[in-house]
């Protein structure tokens, strides 16, 4: 498994790497540079790529080698990959070779012996690197390979589509050698205070297949969470963590971009589950302050451009009937100002603050720091299976949310916002949990929560849009009509819709049981 940090920084600034004393400091040997070109191939419909899978040959230096990658992940730059590699005669794969090297489990394997895939394989892009590489050892004894990659991919005459096009390379690629890869982070942020960097999410097979064929951003979602009865409480956290920042850092290149609603939503979605991880846990473990402040602060980034995304897009849009006309106007200006709040949220996450941000947040989780300053019963708890926390942390969040929830048709809007934040915590710890209870369990239960969610939801939405409605009075006095219209309209809406409604969503809630069966209910 290949463990590399990838982080992307300016040309101009590469002077500024090269002459970093941590380098001068921690390199062994001579620096090496090498003229680099790759051919990466697959199959004109991009079998391999569908299947998250690159495979290139290399001419580095007179020889050529060929390397497959596949599967792993993606978490705050930290790149995880299966890696096969080999010296090849040519720049042809060679895929007996490969078959050999492959393990019997990997899908991969499966899918480079179909005759439609072997025969089929073809260049498709190439890149022309200039490689730079420091061989580092750090004071604690890690060995990591610091890499300066600089060149073009290139996709051309054969290229699927035959069009020719370039994209510029100028990045830092970090591959932990020996060690631990906290340490990753630690050289990171050190070069972090010199040299302006940016996380890098996608590889260069990733661009070099968006240059061959051309897609926009996608926002990335939550996946589910494939949790054993026999992992720690402290395993399942950092699988928790992980699939959070896979969703965090999935989205930031479409919110880089500036005007992606759903990358947006999603990455505030992956933080808000991370934030609620955090608070699920706090009890034998503990975020520094300084880490907790910035991702408020990045929280904060992300809540401003979706405020305005959602009243522009959604309230405002749905409002029909005499409302619709004024609703039309506000709508156009709300859209400007998400525009602008898109720019500053794209500002946020391409600064060196988010930058320092992640790696911190990634260093603290693969150092495991939090075990310095715990208890000997707290390190006892950690080392403990997950099935007794996980069992508890659902009842405490549904007697809380229970108890939040008491006379709700009749509580006043502070109040049942408090209801609100209590279910959507319910919410993410069933579905972090959810791959240890019985499924059919975890729907019933999971659907019942939804709705009740998607009631306080909307009142919410009403909430927030009357605030941001009397902050556009401020920044356009001359849509002071329009804007008192709608949103007396919209308060006759929460007002006829507050009691009754919660009714029958809230009973349902509290008589669905708890998940129970499964491994966590035969523990």
């Amino acid at each position: 498994m290949e463990i590399e940090l990838k982080l992307l920084l300016a040309p101009q600034d590469a002077p500024r790497l090269r002459a970093h004393p941590l380098l001068a400091q921690t390199a062994q040997g001579e620096v090496q540079v090498l003229q680099m070109h790759d051919i990466y191939v697959d199959t004109p419909d991009l079998q391999l790529c569908r299947h998250q899978a690159g495979l290139r040959v290399r001419q580095v230096d007179g020889r050529w080698v060929q390397t497959l990658k596949a599967g792993g992940s993606v978490s705050g730059g930290l790149h995880s990959r299966h890696e096969w590699e080999g010296e090849v005669p040519g720049p042809q794969p060679d895929l007996t070779a490969l078959d050999a090297a492959i393990g019997r489990k990997q899908p991969v394997r499966a899918l480079l012996r179909q005759d439609a895939i072997r025969d089929a394989l073809q260049p498709v892009f190439t890149t022309r690197i200039e490689r730079t590489v420091w061989q580092l050892r750090t004071p604690q004894g890690d060995q990591i390979e610091c890499v300066l990659d600089q060149g073009v991919i290139e996709s051309g005459a054969n290229g699927v589509d035959g069009a020719l096009r370039s994209l510029p390379v100028s990045e830092i690629e970090l591959e932990l050698k020996q060690g631990q890869a906290a340490s990753l982070f630690e050289v990171a942020l050190a070069l972090l205070q010199d040299v302006p960097l940016q996380l890098g999410h996608m590889s260069k097979a990733e661009r070099g297949y968006r240059l061959v064929v051309p897609q926009p951003l996608r926002a990335v979602k939550a996946q589910p969470l494939a949790l054993d009865a026999a992992m720690s409480v402290e395993q399942v956290f950092l699988a928790i963590a992980g699939n959070c920042l896979e969703q965090v850092s999935g989205n930031q290149d479409g919110v880089a971009a500036g005007e992606d609603v759903e990358s947006v939503h999603q990455m505030r979605v992956g933080l808000r589950r991370l934030r609620s991880a955090l608070g699920m846990f706090k009890s034998l473990l503990a975020l520094p302050d300084a880490l907790k402040s910035e991702l408020g602060w990045l929280g904060g980034a992300l809540g401003e451009a979706r405020d305005w995304d959602v009243l522009a897009g959604h309230t405002l849009a749905q409002l029909d009937g005499e409302a619709q006309a004024d609703a039309a106007a506000l709508a156009a200006a709300a859209h400007a100002q998400a525009r602008l709040q898109h720019v500053q949220a794209a500002q946020a996450i391409t600064s060196a603050r988010y930058t320092a941000c992640m790696l911190g947040l990634q260093r603290w989780l693969q150092a495991r720091a939090w075990r310095d300053s715990c208890s000997t019963r707290q390190l006892r708890r950690l080392d403990a299976p997950i099935c007794p926390f996980a069992r508890a942390t659902l009842r405490k969040d549904l007697r809380r949310l229970l108890k939040r929830g008491k006379d709700l048709p009749r509580l006043a809007p502070p109040a049942r916002h408090r209801v609100r934040i209590a279910a959507k915590k319910a919410r993410y710890a069933v579905e972090f949990f959810a791959s240890l209870y019985d499924a059919g369990q975890v729907r019933h239960y999971v659907k019942r929560l939804s709705i009740l969610q998607d009631e306080l939801g909307w009142r919410n939405d009403i909430e927030v849009a009357d605030g941001l409605l009397r902050a556009l009075a401020e920044m356009q006095p001359d849509l002071l009509p329009q804007i008192a219209y709608v949103r007396g309209f919209l308060a006759a809406q929460l007002q006829g819709g507050a009691g009754k409604a919660l009714v029958r969503p809230w009973r349902r809630f509290a008589a669905a049981p708890l998940p129970s069966k499964g491994s966590i209910g035969q523990a």
